[in-house]
């Protein structure tokens, strides 16, 4: 049975397109995050390669048209209704996916972690509105913003501004946001808060960091994610800014120190695993990289 839901987000008779991508995608792999059932890469962008046929599907692409940084994701019939925004969407009972990435984030994602007294850290930007931030708002106050590395620095003082909270960055990265209230310095683990460590990784950046929370999430910036292409932990070795060699080392240095459930990057997909497991992959990944030598920088060649 067809419900308001799919009626909304089914094509019109005779459009002859329904949902499509545009020419702006930027192949930034969100869109194949959140609507993996209808959407994925052809010739390096996103593609709806079929209309939706439940509700679940209807939604997924809902989701990914909000979280689209471009906008490239739309439907030949109508514009798309505010009331079907799920953001911020609840990836389990600690973290929100943000949505609404920003195209000057490169259309990474961000993330809002609770904690146990009721407040919120939110990890990287999602784009600057002030309807968003009172929207975040509502699941508590914010008293951080963590900034994992400069690429995803945009409107980080926006958002600690309006929530009244500190803004982190490392160093390595301070000209990114040059009036941070708190500066994460060298390579050992710094205290965020209760449960909330900072591990900085230069790497992918130099001053890259990855947040550890509670030993269950990792909010690992661009340092490394979930591939779908290998079903594994990768490093984005092609769109390494700083030095692969230096990533090797940070890995090298911190893997054995992490224990997480978890892994939320910037760029790549989520994943969750037992820790053992997870711990298992990372070290096989640090060995990996270790192996890797500097290569120019090439978009096309990350594996999602």
């Amino acid at each position: 049975m067809t419900n308001d839901l799919l009626a909304e987000t089914a094509p019109d008779e005779g459009s002859g397109e329904g949902w499509y991508v545009d020419e702006r995608c930027t192949n930034c792999d969100v869109a194949r995050q959140l609507a993996p059932d209808v959407i994925s890469e052809k010739n390096g962008r996103a593609e709806v390669t079929r209309q939706p046929r439940s509700d679940a599907e209807a939604r997924q692409l809902y989701a990914a048209a909000f979280a689209c940084h471009t906008r490239s994701i739309r439907h030949s019939g109508r514009r798309l209704s505010p009331g079907l925004d799920p953001f911020p969407l609840a990836l389990d009972d600690a973290v929100h996916l943000c949505g609404h990435n920003s195209r000057h984030t490169a259309g990474a994602n961000a993330y809002l972690l609770h904690r146990a007294d009721g407040t919120l850290m939110m990890i990287d930007t999602p784009r600057w509105s002030e309807q968003l931030a009172t929207r975040y708002e509502e699941l508590g106050p914010v008293t951080d913003v963590l900034l994992t590395h400069q690429d995803h620095a945009a409107h980080g003082r926006r958002y600690a501004d309006r929530f009244g909270a500190r803004l982190w960055i490392h160093e390595g990265d301070l000209h990114a946001a040059p009036d941070a209230d708190r500066v994460i310095r060298g390579t050992e683990p710094v205290e965020i808060g209760a449960g909330v460590l900072a591990y900085p990784l230069p790497g992918h950046t130099r001053g890259s960091v990855l947040y550890l929370a509670d030993e269950r999430y990792c909010f690992s910036g661009d340092s490394f994610y979930w591939s779908r292409t290998t079903a594994d932990l990768e490093v984005a070795a092609s769109v390494t800014w700083y030095s692969i060699v230096e990533l090797a080392a940070s890995l090298a240095r911190t893997a054995p120190r992490l224990r997480f459930e978890w892994v939320l990057p910037g760029h790549g997909d989520r994943k969750r695993l037992p820790a053992a497991e997870m711990a298992r992959r990372l070290a096989r990944l640090a060995a990996r990289t270790a192996k890797l030598q500097p290569q120019p920088v090439d978009f096309t060649g990350v594996r999602w």
